[in-house]
């Protein structure tokens, strides 16, 4: 179970991530959309597992291979938005989060 703290976390980062895909770093998402789903803090708030949804794109793995050669440049966005609460900005890890995809392949099993 997550604590509060966590949680906190969990939402400023996701906030703060959204505006830094959509506003400051257009060119890693090389014209597609993406929308970070979920972030998930381990309980020393050393690492941060975040979770993304990618649309408009043709080839998911390799854009989410570009965004992982751009951590270090996020990371340090990131850090900006976040140095008044908090100390260390934690590791981020990128991963592809296809509930969406899963979600839509059920509806057309059961369509059809």
């Amino acid at each position: 179970m997550e604590s509060i703290r966590q949680d906190r976390i969990n939402n400023l980062l996701q906030k703060d991530l959204g505006e830094i895909f959509q506003l400051e770093m257009k060119y890693v998402s090389q014209g597609s959309m993406i929308t970070v789903t979920k972030v998930k803090v381990t309980p020393d708030l050393s690492l941060a597992k975040i979770y993304l949804s990618l649309f408009a794109t043709a080839d998911k793995d390799a854009l989410l291979e570009n965004i992982r050669k751009h951590t270090k440049e996020i990371r340090g966005k990131l850090g900006n938005r976040v140095k008044n609460q908090l100390r260390v900005v934690p590791d981020l890890n990128f991963y592809l989060d296809d509930s969406l995809d899963y979600i839509e392949n059920i509806d057309n099993l059961l369509n059809s």
